[in-house]
């Protein structure tokens, strides 16, 4: 009975006509809005993470997956006709970012031609990336070379990308049950793609450009991030042979092959500041309460030798920027 009313609940999970889409799902407000002229566009200098060098990988991995368990149990006197989809996703507990099932990739890289700094204790010194977490380590090479010649100097890498954790697999079925009703029923497993201690281990080769380490004042950084999806289907692609029920319990144990899409990008990056065309700071309109007559502003303005609300040359502004020389001026 409970797994009947499982999958009553999971048929009718969102008919159009009791939700709409809108209260469901959302889109969002940026406070960017812009009148199509270039009367209100500005210059603004930003400090920003150039990319200097980039390589993108694809990697493919399979992962076979045997007597898999799934819930729930196949209602009594029902049989499964076909496999109507088989969905599959990435486990992920929001509550412990170090739970052993949560699936990650794990990318270990090895320099030739160049180095990774590290301090005295021997660890890696990380950066903060433009994702605000530590993912970018700095890089040494001799760059005098190729620094003669104007060019960038090539460092090789080899790199290992470890997949471990767990995947999400969801399966409807179209099921003949008991009352000879044809009807779809959901399974779900929480399946390891790969045992904690031996995960599997992908190999790729790169090479990156670098520029000189010595004429600027920031070390190059090496950067890298990867996305992975992963595809399911039935192992050998027969309901007969790699679908088990237990006649007596309803229990299905199923046989699978898990393939992990992996896309990978490498970076070298170099701080710089940018010159950019604004159209000024986005400004929201708040979600005003009826008590407080006037509200404290988020951010400084702008105020400099070209903004329209410069400051004018009124008692106690300077004219000219202040500057002076090393050289005594000849008289």
């Amino acid at each position: 009975m409970s797994s009947n009313k499982h999958h009553d609940h999971h048929h009718h999970h969102c008919p159009p006509e009791e939700l709409p889409v809108t209260e469901r799902c959302c889109t969002g407000t940026t406070g960017c809005e812009w009148d199509g002229t270039l009367r209100h566009v500005v210059t603004e200098p930003i400090f920003v993470q150039k990319v200097y060098d980039a390589a993108l990988f694809n990697l493919q991995a399979l992962s076979t997956v045997n007597n898999v368990r799934f819930t729930p149990n196949l209602p009594s006197g029902s049989r499964i006709l076909r496999v109507l989809e088989i969905r599959c996703k990435k486990f992920f507990n929001p509550s412990n970012i170090n739970d052993p099932r949560n699936f990650k990739l794990e990318p270990e890289t090895v320099l030739s031609g160049g180095e990774f700094l590290k301090d005295e204790k021997g660890c890696y010194v990380e950066v903060i990336g433009p994702d605000g977490l530590s993912t970018e380590k700095l890089i040494y090479a001799d760059t005098s070379d190729c620094d003669e010649v104007n060019a960038g100097t090539p460092v090789f890498g080899t790199q290992k990308v470890k997949v471990r954790g767990n995947v999400l697999i969801e399966i409807d079925l179209l099921i003949l049950d008991s009352r000879d009703r044809r009807v779809k029923f959901t399974i779900t497993a929480n399946v390891p793609v790969a045992p904690v201690n031996s995960p599997l281990i992908l190999t790729n080769f790169f090479e990156l450009c670098i520029p000189s380490v010595f004429n600027s004042a920031f070390f190059p950084r090496f950067a890298e991030f990867c996305n992975i999806l992963c595809e399911t289907r039935l192992a050998t692609n027969s309901i007969q042979r790699d679908i088990t029920v237990c006649p007596e319990s309803g229990r299905i144990t199923i046989d699978l092959i898990i393939a992990l899409c992996i896309t990978c990008e490498k970076k070298i990056i170099v701080p710089v500041q940018l010159c950019v065309l604004s159209t000024g700071f986005p400004e929201l309109s708040p979600d005003t309460s009826p008590i407080c007559t006037t509200f404290p502003t988020l951010f400084p303005k702008q105020i400099d030798e070209n903004s329209e609300t410069g400051p004018g040359t009124g008692p106690g502004c300077r004219e000219k920027p202040f500057n002076f020389s090393l050289h005594e001026e000849e008289e």
